[in-house]
């Protein structure tokens, strides 16, 4: 197929040498099958920021670094200068989150460059080497679904004690390789040190996982992994060997108003995103 022009350059400068088709279209950005040498890789073009649907909300950026004060003073001022650095930060994002989570031996794709704002990376496959399906194109069993629910609980586990929380975990960012579930889509991924929102957005993150693979296996429904999972971690017990019971038993307390209001607004967005993505697929 003819390159897209922002495919162009790489071509140019020998980073990939020719481009297969066209893989997906997300909400932040055009996905294509490329080939470099012997490999075939994935070519993410991230979208203008006007053409995406993804909001850069503060609840994301919140104490991401730039590379020196005029940025973060331009960023703050909203002027031109400040809104490309904005998208720069929100791009490389993703591409440092990739690095840092593949070094910790999370199961995401393994990064292979960034040049131009597209990132080049391992093409996630099936069993027949054709590109691997997302969760929500799937029918799981129950056993199957018990089986991948378990498996990525570990992955946002290992995220966690990278110092990462994905922020936007569902079924349409989790492909389904040959060895099983991979996680993608990370320009939104959060530090989970030093975000104020990591806690609300790592329980988020764990009861979609738990709302989708319930359809399968509803036994899952009754399950608390998320508070289990961060109650660790704030204790500084999690490990990737720590055995999870789905159980908590958390401290009553004065309700936090605010916050269930926030999480019902953040639900019915995500929902309405659902199913303006099931649209799209049909």
């Amino acid at each position: 197929m003819k390159p897209p022009k922002r495919l162009e350059s790489l071509i140019e400068e020998g980073l990939i040498d020719t481009v297969v088709r066209q893989l997906m279209s997300g909400k932040e950005a055009n996905v294509y099958v490329v080939r470099s040498g012997d490999e075939t890789l994935c070519a993410k073009i991230y979208k203008e920021a006007t053409q995406r649907s993804f909001r850069q909300a503060v609840d994301y950026t919140e104490n991401r670094k730039v590379k020196n004060s005029r940025q973060a003073r331009a960023m703050a001022k909203g002027t031109r200068f400040g809104r490309e650095a904005q998208e720069a930060a929100w791009q490389s994002a993703e591409v440092d989150a990739l690095h840092r989570l593949f070094a910790a031996g999370v199961r995401v794709p393994a990064p292979r460059n960034f040049c131009d704002g597209v990132l080049l990376m391992e093409l996630v496959s099936d069993g027949d080497g054709n590109a691997a399906p997302r969760l929500n194109d799937v029918v799981f069993t129950p056993e199957e679904a018990v089986r991948h629910h378990g498996s990525l609980l570990r992955e946002v586990v290992r995220m966690l004690g990278a110092g990462v929380i994905h922020g936007d975990l569902s079924e349409f960012n989790i492909l389904l390789a040959e060895d099983g579930p991979v996680i993608i889509d990370l320009p939104q991924a959060v530090d989970a040190a030093g975000n104020n929102h990591a806690k609300r957005l790592l329980l988020r993150d764990v009861v979609n996982l738990r709302e989708f693979f319930g359809r399968f296996a509803p036994e899952l429904l009754q399950t608390d992994y998320g508070r289990e999972i961060w109650d660790l971690y704030e204790r500084g017990a999690l490990t990737p060997e720590v055995v999870l019971t789905g159980r908590f038993a958390g401290e009553a307390g004065e309700v936090d108003v605010d916050g269930v209001m926030r999480e019902i607004d953040d639900a019915l967005a995500e929902e309405a995103a659902r199913r303006l993505r099931l649209q799209a697929t049909e």
